[in-house]
């Protein structure tokens, strides 16, 4: 395949590009710097000595939190495995090493290098492969088709524009994804398009993230910020990107003169921007107090509440009635983030139009008022005004995405049964949940 060749002979000479971009991520603190190595191939850690090894690769959080009820039952049901779990986020494989269960570990995704895909599967060597990223790295992706390692593709989803760039190299793009043994989708639409280019063994079956376990959180730090915040009217917007924390901090004002004491909290998808956010809120004259990793809670003068924590988003999911979700309404065009996360937790669900990425989660919710779709974000005061001076209503929407999140929850035992050939070709006991 002339683009293959072409792609993998750039990543052969192209080493010393990787390692200028690596060094850049490094000084923008977007890798660590004491895993490093990880991201050629070389192991941190020593590979389990007896009893199957399972790979599950995750694109976020959000498909590892996902993830962790079937890692869970394999470690269950099988008491000399283990599971490597990889990431290439430093912000995915901090929080992943307060979640995984014990002999689950993980290690982040080598760069797609073919000298550093060998070399970390030639120390792995996996007995099966669970792939929880619609990115496709080709060469990694190549070299377990090359050793026929039973690999699913699981959550996988496909934009219309990634499918028109592989439709132009279809040949390509049927190469990399014959190395999946079985390719679980989304939507009936992303089953349409890896078909198309070719894959075998498709099948739709839903979202993986409704398959999730609510999110943890410590029963002491809910109690301190109870006990801080009291009774005061709050809401957080979770998992805000550029734009968005300006937004809260207008919205904040606009309610300002209904609820003079309202507790605004906001929760950066990215801590590491919390300088440049303090920055842009500066301007708005409100008091501001940042958590930090003190977990130091609001004081009765805070009006802005910045989370600049990783890993406690079920912790305030907890603690706020309403949560306004993130990448909606966004300077970078959005995508959305998991909304299930919040209605877990009853609490009451709103939005931005900007949600593509999860359309096949908001549509529903929207459709069955199990959430709010605001198509502007000035809307976004006049409902959070409603909702808090209106009981019965907020009472209404949390109870309804409750009722959603909860209703999804047997796509857990879909996936376990589309799985079976693989296990089977593993030579791995089938799941039982």
């Amino acid at each position: 395949m002339p683009l293959l060749w072409l792609y993998k002979r750039t990543m052969t000479f192209g080493k010393p590009v990787i390692m200028r971009l690596l060094q850049k991520r490094l000084k923008n603190g977007k890798e660590d710097p004491n895993r490093l190595p990880e991201r050629f191939g070389t192991p941190s850690r020593v590979r389990p000595e007896h009893g199957p090894l399972i790979w599950v690769h995750v694109a976020s959080v959000g498909e590892a939190q996902s993830m962790i009820q079937l890692i869970s039952l394999f470690l269950d049901q099988n008491p000399t495995g283990s599971v490597l779990v990889t990431s290439i986020t430093r912000t995915s494989a901090e929080l992943l090493e307060n979640r995984l269960p014990a002999r689950a570990f993980h290690q982040y995704l080598p760069v797609d290098r073919p000298k550093w895909a060998k070399r970390f599967l030639n120390y792995w060597h996996p007995d099966m492969i669970l792939w929880a990223e619609s990115e496709l790295w080709p060469v990694m992706i190549s070299e377990i088709g090359r050793r026929h390692i039973p690999v699913a593709l699981i959550n996988a989803r496909m934009s219309p524009g990634s499918f028109k760039n592989w439709s132009r190299a279809k040949g390509t793009a049927q190469k990399i994804l014959s190395a999946f043994s079985i390719i679980l989708t989304q939507t009936e639409q992303d089953q349409e398009y890896y078909k198309k280019l070719g894959a075998r063994s498709v099948r739709t079956i839903g979202n993986i993230k409704f398959a999730s376990l609510p999110l943890p959180y410590l029963e002491s730090d809910l109690e301190l910020l109870r006990n801080a915040v009291g009774d005061r009217p709050v809401w957080v917007y979770a998992s805000t990107h550029a734009g968005e924390e300006e937004l809260a901090a207008e919205t904040h004002i606009a309610l300002q003169e209904t609820y003079p004491n309202l507790l605004t909290i906001v929760i950066p998808r990215h801590p590491e921007r919390v300088v440049s956010i303090n920055e842009s809120l500066e301007k708005y004259g409100l008091t501001l107090s940042n958590r930090t990793k003190n977990r130091i809670p609001p004081h009765a003068g805070t009006e802005i509440y910045l989370v600049d924590t990783l890993g406690e988003l079920g912790l305030f999911y907890r603690l706020c009635p309403i949560s306004c979700i993130g990448r909606s309404f966004s300077d970078d065009g959005g995508g959305g983030h998991n909304p299930l996360e919040a209605a877990q937790l009853r609490s009451a669900v709103l939005h931005g139009p900007h949600v593509q990425n999860l359309r096949d989660i908001y549509e529903p919710m929207d459709r069955y008022g199990a959430a709010l779709c605001l198509d502007r974000p000035e809307k976004l005061a006049p409902a959070l005004r409603q909702l808090l001076s209106d009981k019965e209503s907020l009472k209404n929407l949390s109870e309804k995405g409750y009722s959603f999140a909860a209703s999804q929850k047997e796509i857990l035992q879909n996936v376990i049964e589309e799985l079976e050939p693989l296990f089977l070709l593993a030579e791995l006991p089938l799941l039982k949940v």
